[in-house]
């Protein structure tokens, strides 16, 4: 059996929803009303999309998050 570990990003939408994605895994993401539910979530994100996508993942090494302002 193999391990990973993968870096999650976890966003609160504007309807104060938790949102957790997966950079490397592409369109790996769920969502839940608090953080304590969000997590076994993504986890089992992850592993469903591990036993479909299996040759499909990406080593990335995460460096930080910002944030940056733009105006338009």
């Amino acid at each position: 059996m193999k391990k990973f570990n993968f870096t999650i990003l976890i966003e609160k939408d504007e309807d104060g929803l938790y949102i957790a994605s997966v950079p490397a895994l592409r369109g790996c993401h769920t969502q839940a009303k608090t953080v304590e539910e969000l997590l076994p979530r993504i986890k089992e994100a992850i592993e469903l999309y591990l036993e479909v996508n299996n040759s499909e993942v990406t080593t990335n090494e995460f460096i930080g998050v910002q944030q940056i302002e733009v105006s338009i």
